[in-house]
């Protein structure tokens, strides 16, 4: 992922050109790639939560840390290796990991009301919208942020672990605010950056990398959205 992500942008058409960047072919393959994959997440959690059998295995420490270490392989090696793989591998490790996510994702069905879930995801899907056309369109240089957001990540990972130990209440609402903050703003910040390098036109000319630069890119975006969805549940379901 670091190679294509910090490859130059000489070719890039101009950060103005919003409608010019969305309509190019490699992304609407990534939006295509990330709704694919969402959909799947989708159909694997809702399966998952509508059956005793899948649930209580879902539930299990054993199996459900085991699909969580792997999807975390599995995004390290697509985002380390993704220049040295086929396009067909690299999709179906996306779409490997889009189902294991389903089902571990399938919790949220036991742990939150069914309208808190609706109102996370559609807040999510509208917030995720504007900020895409944001990334799309604003002609401030959002890279600039890049460490900040780096560190935010860190920050969250950090204080999230922490206060599986002091279970605060009070910290939990702190850490699910900057979390929907800090989400918000890197969808702004992947769009605009996955829309630059795939108007590239060396990228564009080569179907292989195009194939690649898409499912890296949708990989991005769907984390991205992901996380802003579960970051809005935590935060709606406070309303139980």
């Amino acid at each position: 992922m670091s190679n294509i992500f910090d490859a130059r942008n000489e070719n890039a058409i101009p950060i103005t050109s919003g409608l010019a960047l969305a309509l190019r072919p490699v992304m609407r393959m990534v939006y295509v790639w990330m709704t694919l994959g969402l959909v799947l997440t989708g159909i694997v959690a809702v399966t998952v939560a509508g059956s005793p059998t899948l649930i209580r295995a879902a539930m299990s420490n054993g199996l459900f840390i085991g699909a969580i270490v792997i999807e975390l392989v599995l995004v390290l090696a697509l985002s380390a290796a993704i220049n040295r793989m086929s396009p067909a591998v690299a999709a179906i490790m996306f779409f490997a990991y889009a189902a294991l996510n389903g089902f571990t994702l399938s919790l949220i069905f036991v742990a939150y009301d069914i309208g808190a879930i609706y109102k996370a995801f559609f807040s999510a899907a509208i917030t995720f919208a504007v900020m895409s056309v944001v990334g799309f369109t604003t002609e401030f240089d959002l890279s600039r942020y890049r460490s900040y957001f780096v560190m935010g990540l860190i920050g969250l990972v950090v204080a999230s672990v922490v206060n599986i130990f002091l279970r605060s209440s009070g910290f939990d609402l702190i850490i699910s605010l900057f979390g929907v903050g800090l989400f918000v703003a890197l969808t702004a910040y992947d769009t605009q950056k996955i829309a630059q390098l795939a108007a590239r036109q060396d990228i564009e000319a080569d179907g292989t990398v195009a194939t690649r630069v898409s499912i890296i890119g949708a990989l991005t975006l769907y984390l991205d959205f992901i996380n802003l969805f579960l970051f809005l549940l935590r935060l709606f379901g406070r309303q139980r």
